[in-house]
């Protein structure tokens, strides 16, 4: 009797056993089913769909792409040491005014409205995705987190900075003022007596504003203006070695603008990979056809914008190759990671929905903000441009005429 109730026992385990093995493989299968070809698909789509013919448009894509990224941030990175194109001329203020208008386009018509769209698709579950805008969350989100790193990288980058020139400035204010103490003179430094504390100054983060200890060299009004045509012919005359103060500016924006080039990138970067990969699991040539002139496009005027802000920065030679490497390859290496992987992706399953939608979203706040504060705050509300009306004319039809061909480019794409 007992064998018996033994041998029930070990059949009743070997049975356990063996839903236990069948959960496992069913939770794997459904695992796999949600980012392969077994959940919903695209109807519209596979009338046009030629796996021949996608294949060798997207060769195509890449070379078009890459081609397109690499002029467009070579152009400021190189047209530093040409005249015409230098970052402080007109010209190049006018093209990235548009080049900030193309990027504010995509952050909002292209990268803000794909997130809603995958986020709200039917193929994923009504909760929580139906109860709650998600896409404009993980952008306020993404704004909120990039003002803050904004911030917190401009305050490292000025103390590290200002850690190493301090010694320097320190024994040429000692020497100033040992000379001239015997004559009783008292040295004045940017409006203030020497050895006063910064006190009053306003640093507004991503629109280099600065007050109180500016005040000298940047005055209000007509005289302001005037007083910028004066010390830009004054520095053409004797070099920007000549200094009247402005060195500590020039440091200021320099440091400005290494940060903002790294975060302009990453947000660049983190959404041409959704882009790249959307091209490379397509087999429609519907879709990639218009796809490749669009992100083109799309690809040089982004790779303008942040060339700019790299040549701005002065990097050194070496980082700012790497830097612009890593964005030119981006899109083409996302398009071929898409072709590789075609055969078993579904960017139509819910998880691949799901990580499409974040990722676009997020990338649309981290833009928007760049395209906002970064880029047109900080070229439209600076001196130069409220004293030249002519630049404020062709800038803003840029910003308007980059915004708009890049929204229109959502027809397509």
């Amino acid at each position: 009797m007992f064998l018996i109730e033994d041998i029930w026992q070990l059949l009743r385990l070997d049975r356990f056993g063996s839903k236990t093995k069948l959960f496992s493989e069913s939770l794997l299968q459904t695992i796999t089913d949600s980012m392969s070809n077994t959940s919903c698909q695209s109807s519209e789509l596979e009338a046009c769909r030629d796996e021949s013919a996608a294949f060798k448009l997207k060769f195509i894509a890449i070379a078009s792409i890459l081609l397109a990224g690499v002029a467009g941030i070579a152009i400021p990175l190189i047209g530093k040491y040409r005249k015409f194109l230098r970052t402080d001329g007109s010209l190049f203020v006018a093209a990235k005014a548009f080049a900030a208008g193309v990027i504010l386009a995509t952050g909002f018509v292209h990268m803000l409205s794909g997130g809603t769209d995958a986020l709200s698709d039917p193929c994923l579950p009504k909760y929580p995705w139906s109860k709650f805008p998600f896409s404009g969350f993980f952008a306020m989100i993404a704004s909120l987190v990039t003002l803050l790193v904004d911030f917190v990288g401009t305050q490292y980058y000025e103390r590290k900075q200002g850690l190493a020139r301090g010694s320097t400035e320190e024994q040429g204010q000692v020497g100033l003022l040992e000379a001239d103490s015997e004559s009783g003179i008292i040295q004045v430094v940017e409006g203030k007596v020497f050895g006063e504390e910064e006190g009053g100054g306003m640093h507004i983060v991503g629109m280099h504003a600065h007050a109180a200890h500016h005040r000298h060299s940047h005055p209000n009004g007509q005289d302001g203006c005037d007083g910028l045509l004066r010390s830009r012919g004054h520095e053409h005359d004797h070099g920007h070695g000549h200094g009247h103060g402005h060195g500590g500016e020039d440091d200021d924006n320099g440091v400005r603008h290494v940060v903002v080039s790294q975060i302009l990138e990453l947000g660049i970067i983190s959404h041409s990979v959704i882009i790249g990969l959307s091209l490379g699991v397509s087999q429609s040539p519907c879709t990639i056809r218009p796809l490749i002139a669009a992100l083109s496009f799309h690809q040089f005027f982004e790779g303008f914008a942040l060339g700019g802000c790299i040549s701005q920065a002065q990097f050194k030679t070496l980082s700012a190759i790497i830097m612009a490497c890593f964005f030119a390859i981006t899109t083409p290496a996302g398009i071929g990671i898409g072709t590789a992987i075609a055969s078993f992706y579904n960017p139509y399953s819910p998880a691949a929905l799901v990580i499409e939608g974040i990722l676009d979203s997020l990338s649309a706040g981290i833009l928007v903000y760049m395209a906002l504060v970064d880029l047109i705050a900080a070229d439209f509300l600076s001196k130069r441009m409220s004293c030249n009306f002519r630049l404020q004319v062709v800038s803003y039809f840029m910003l308007f005429l980059g915004a708009g061909l890049m929204a229109s480019l959502a027809v397509w794409a």
